[in-house]
C-alpha cells in the first residue's frame, strides 16, 4: 500500500474516546471545617463542599432548594451533631437521596460543658450534649478524622487503603503541628480572654488559655447594658488584654468594651474560611494560635 493512501486510511478511523476517569466521592458536610478534613485524608478520590462558610453562623442556616439539590447527588453528609446543625435534617429529608451515608461527627468524641440541671429559655442556646464546637481541639480532629475514613471505607471499599493512608498522614502531621502550636501558645498559657460566644473551651483546653467571660449573657442572647458593663469592670480589673470576636457577628459592642477598658479586640476565626489565611484545618490553628500571641504582645 503506497504511504500517502495509508496517512488517508489512518486519518479516516474514528479517534479512541479517551479513558473517563474514576468517579469521585460526593461529600457534603454541614461546615467547612468537616469538608476540610474530608479533603485531606481522601485527595484526589473525593469532592467535598460545605453547607456553611467559615464566615456564617453555624448555629443558624437558612434552608435553601440548592442545599438539597447539593446533598441529592451526594454519597455522603457529615454532620456535627450535638444538636449544633439540627437544620441539617431539614436539608437531608428534603434531597430525598435514599442512598445517602449520614454520617454524625461527634461520635467518640468527649463533649464538654454538658448540661447538669434542666435546661429552659432562659439559658439561651444551650446544647444538651455539651458545648458542639469540638473539633477546636486538635486531639477531637484525629477522632474526627477516624470516623470520616470509616465512612469513606464504607461508601468506597476499593479504595480503602489509600483512605486509611490518607488518615496516617493525617495523623502524623497533626502530631508534627501540634508540637508546633504548643510551642507557639507558650506564651498564652494561663492568659485571660473574653469571647463573643461561647466557641472556644475545647480550644482553650488544648492551648492552655482561660476564657472568663462571653459578650453574649447567655448563648446566642443579644449583649445588654447591664451586661456589658460589668464585662467593662471585669476587663479593667483583671487588666484583660483580648476580646475575641468571630467574624459573623457585630463587632459594635466589643469595640465599646474595648474603647472603655484598654482592651484588644481580636477576630478569631472558628472555622476553616474564616479568615483569609485559615485555608484548611491545619492553617486554621495556625491562624489563631498567630493572633493571640500577636495581640498579648502589643
Amino acid at each position: 500500500m503506497k504511504p500517502r493512501m495509508l496517512i488517508i486510511l489512518l486519518l479516516a478511523l474514528p479517534l479512541a474516546a479517551p479513558a473517563s476517569a474514576p468517579a469521585k466521592i460526593r461529600i457534603v458536610a454541614s461546615t467547612s471545617d468537616l469538608a476540610s478534613i474530608a479533603e485531606i485524608i481522601g485527595g484526589d478520590l473525593v469532592e467535598a463542599d460545605a453547607i456553611v462558610s467559615g464566615k456564617k453562623d453555624p448555629h443558624f442556616v437558612e434552608i435553601l432548594p440548592s442545599y438539597m439539590v447539593k446533598v441529592a447527588r451526594a454519597d455522603i453528609y457529615l454532620k456535627v451533631g450535638g444538636d449544633l446543625d439540627y437544620w441539617a435534617d431539614r436539608i437531608i429529608d428534603g434531597s430525598q437521596n435514599g442512598k445517602l451515608l449520614i454520617v454524625d461527627c461527634s461520635q467518640n468524641v468527649e463533649f464538654l460543658e454538658k448540661p447538669t440541671t434542666r435546661i429552659d429559655a432562659s439559658m439561651g442556646d444551650i446544647h444538651r450534649q455539651g458545648n458542639p464546637h469540638y473539633w477546636l481541639d486538635p486531639a477531637n480532629g484525629a477522632i474526627i478524622a477516624e470516623t470520616i475514613t470509616a465512612a469513606l471505607t464504607r461508601t468506597d471499599p476499593d479504595n480503602g487503603a489509600a483512605y486509611e493512608s490518607g488518615l496516617a498522614a493525617f495523623r502524623v502531621r497533626l502530631e508534627t503541628k501540634m508540637e508546633e502550636w504548643r510551642r507557639i501558645a507558650e506564651p498564652l498559657r494561663g492568659t485571660e480572654i473574653i469571647t463573643y460566644h461561647n466557641s472556644w473551651p475545647y480550644f482553650a483546653r488544648a492551648f492552655g488559655i482561660e476564657v472568663v467571660g462571653f459578650v453574649e449573657p447567655q448563648p446566642g442572647i443579644e449583649p445588654t447594658p447591664s451586661h456589658t458593663a460589668q464585662l467593662i469592670s471585669m476587663v479593667r480589673s483583671r487588666k484583660i488584654k483580648i476580646i475575641g470576636k468571630e467574624p459573623y457577628f457585630n463587632s459594635r459592642t466589643p469595640e465599646s468594651i474595648a474603647r472603655q477598658s484598654g482592651a484588644l479586640v481580636v477576630e478569631l476565626p472558628p472555622s476553616v474560611g474564616g479568615a483569609a489565611d485559615a485555608t484548611d484545618y491545619f492553617a486554621l490553628f495556625d491562624a489563631l494560635l498567630s493572633r493571640l500571641v500577636e495581640s498579648k504582645g502589643r
